[in-house]
């Protein structure tokens, strides 16, 4: 049984940092993993600004971010194979961080220059694994469904808590996905309002009071009632949330309590509708322990944290494998999850002659 060791890289649009995952893969009757080593790198607060604000940019400033990310990336997995003393490497998945992404409009757009990362390491990279799907109709997102199906199937669904809150299960025999609705992108934005990166523990969430007309205001939206295929990005959120925020005249705090229940009461009115009995939770959004404990009032007994590494390095190594199944030009995208024309092997890899 062959093993294939793999690192997969991640920018989450909550701008946490540079998720780095070294995996390893095996297959006999079906597939399995381990995270073996998992760090995420903070960026410095100069390059996390650039990032946010790619969207607004220059296509030359973009490309000019692209190619300093490429080579942030580049030195830290450089460090990152030295600090863990990696020997077994076959190739490097590279999600990289989304600048666009408007599968509507056939745009979709995620940087970090490859041939750094290649240069510094000497092994193949699979990277852009967004556009082909969009180019083929789908939405580009969400392409962790087929890891879940792949890996693990013991769970009736599984649910990332990150910059958006997304949930991929079994529908009638397709594996079917999507995005809920804004998460960390949003209540770390009104944190550093209030002077801290995040809401640690959901603690200023628990000391604030609901406000029952923002959150009306914040449900009716009309995304979710829309059917799946569907996706959220960053552009989303600027047009659809930030207003009723900015034009509010309650406080911080009890906006960040208000959005805290509009995120419960939409996953659990997905896994209620769905009829879901068991669910895996992963992402930086589990640590927020008044947001667990919200989910758990609208439906006790289904949410089963994950552990280690999985927490928060799900997503890495999901891409890693995305990777490694593009690597062996296997199928990494279900068309019942992004509306793509075709069930597809997505992403680009890079791998010059002379290597």
């Amino acid at each position: 049984m062959k093993a294939y060791y793999v690192i997969g890289l991640m920018s989450g649009t909550s701008l946490d940092g540079l998720d780095i995952a070294y995996c390893k893969f095996e297959r006999e009757s079906c597939w399995t993993f381990e995270i073996i080593h998992f760090k995420t790198v903070a960026y410095e607060s100069i390059f996390q600004e650039r990032l946010r604000k790619a969207f607004k940019q220059t296509p030359d400033t973009i490309r000019t971010l692209s190619h300093d990310f490429g080579r942030f990336m580049a030195k830290e997995v450089q460090q990152f194979t030295q600090e863990y003393k990696i020997t077994h490497l076959d190739l490097i998945a590279s999600h990289g961080h989304t600048v666009f992404h408007q599968p509507e409009k056939g745009i979709t757009l995620q940087i970090g220059d490859p041939n750094p990362i290649h240069k510094a390491i000497g092994k193949p990279i699979v990277y852009d694994f967004r556009s082909s799907d969009v180019a083929l109709g789908g939405q580009g997102a969400p392409l962790v469904p087929i890891v879940d199906e792949l890996l693990f199937s013991e769970y009736d669904a599984c649910l990332n808590l990150g910059g958006f809150s997304n949930i991929s299960f079994d529908n009638g025999g397709s594996r079917v996905a999507f995005d809920i609705c804004p998460v960390n992108i949003v209540l770390n934005l009104l944190s550093r309002k209030m002077g801290s990166d995040y809401d640690d523990k959901g603690v200023i969430a628990r000391g604030a009071e609901l406000e029952p007309e923002l959150l009306d205001a914040l449900n009716q939206i009309d995304f979710y009632r829309q059917d799946f295929p569907k996706s959220l990005a960053w552009e989303w959120v600027e047009e659809h949330i930030l207003p009723f925020l900015e034009n509010s005249a309650i406080s911080t705090e009890n906006q960040i309590r208000t959005m805290v229940e509009h995120i419960a009461t939409q996953i659990s009115s997905v896994v209620d509708s769905y009829q879901i009995e068991s669910v895996l939770v992963t992402g930086g959004g589990v640590y927020n322990d008044f947001l667990l404990e919200q989910l758990n009032n609208f439906a006790p007994n289904l949410w089963v944290k994950g552990d280690g590494n999985l927490i928060e390095g799900k997503e890495a190594m999901a891409f890693a494998f995305l990777g490694l199944l593009r690597y062996l030009n296997q199928i990494n995208v279900r068309s019942s999850v992004t509306g793509s024309s075709i069930d597809h092997s997505t992403g680009v890899v890079y791998l010059d002659i002379e290597s």
